[in-house]
This record gives C-alpha cells, structure tokens and sequence, in this order.
C-alpha cells in the first residue's frame, strides 16, 4: 500500500516538472531572437502612429532581390506580422487611412513598392509554406511608393515615424535602401 502511494507521488512530481518545463518554454524571450522585437512610436498631427515589428539584421547577406524577393508580397519585418496602429484617421499618400490596428506588408520590385494596411492582426508573418500570411480580402488600403537607395548600409532594418516640415510619414531603411511612405 505505501509502496503504491510513494509510486503515484513520484509520478505526479514528474508530471509536475515536465509540464511546469513546457510552460517555461513557452514563455520565450523574444529579445533573444535573432530578430528582436522593436517598436516605432511617433506623432504627425494630432495622430499618434506605432509600428511593432521584429528587426532583422544583414549580417552579409543580399536582401533586395534575396534574402526578400522582388515580385513577391513581405511582412516587412521577421517573425509575427508587422502591426502599424493609428489611434486617428490618417492620410497615407493621399489616400484615407481610418483609425485602427493594421498588419503591414509590402511587394518590393525593383521600381517601385505597394505597401498593404490589411484589418487582420496577430499572426505570424510568414505561412508554412513561406509566402506572406496576408488574406487579400482583408487590405484596407494600397499605396504605390518608390524605393531610394543610401549611400551607407543599415545593418538593423528599422522603421521610424517621420514628423519633419517636408518629410511626415512612415520611414524603412535596410540595408541600402529607403522607403518612405507619406502621412498626413
């Protein structure tokens, strides 16, 4: 009888530290990934606009027509979707943008860039497959805009809000390049 108590003890503390394990794992430190999570925050007007994305870095590689294809839709970041969040409605390149949280993509070509505010959030960027895990019945709203190229490589892509006299938008820089996306 004691034997079988101890027995059943034993099994439920091993049960106990395998799952408490897994729960530990599930709480991962996304700033250890080798695409950290960052934040852009900023005000154009009255509206305050953040972009939480994960940063990917060059680390030698060819990005623009690589590492993210030409032609083909981008989360514009790694890991889960590119969120861009506006607590006003907003101009972006003209067009209507209304107040709400949006998954941002982009499809990159040599010439020129289209850049998604799509209505669905929280997922991952990419599919198993790997294309981008954007649902095209989902875009609010696209605007065509034309890369630059930099002089200078930024190693850590990064995403700023710009509020200059001539320059208010959203602003990627990667590698050598920039894009800016005007807002109003």
């Amino acid at each position: 009888m004691k034997k079988t108590v101890l027995i059943r003890m034993i099994a439920l503390v091993c049960m106990g530290v395998l799952f408490s394990g897994h729960g530990w794992a599930q709480q991962e430190d996304k700033s250890k990934r080798p695409s950290p999570p960052a934040t852009a925050k900023g005000k154009i007007k009255d509206a305050t606009i953040t972009v939480d994305y994960s940063a990917p870095s060059v680390k030698g590689r060819k990005i623009w027509g690589g590492l993210v294809p030409y032609n083909e839709l981008w989360r514009a970041g790694a890991n889960e979707a590119t969120i861009f969040s506006t607590d006003k409605d907003i101009e972006v390149e003209g067009k209507k943008l209304p107040a709400g949280k949006y998954s941002l993509f982009m499809l990159p070509t040599e010439k020129e860039w289209t850049v998604y505010f799509n209505s669905e959030t929280g997922q991952w960027g990419d599919n198993r497959d790997g294309k981008a895990n954007m649902d095209p019945k989902k875009v609010v709203l696209e605007v065509k805009v034309k890369p630059h190229e930099e002089l200078r490589v930024q190693e850590k892509m990064v995403f700023e809000i710009a509020d200059k006299p001539l320059d208010k938008g959203l602003e990627l820089r990667w590698d050598k390049l920039r894009l800016f996306v005007s807002i109003k």
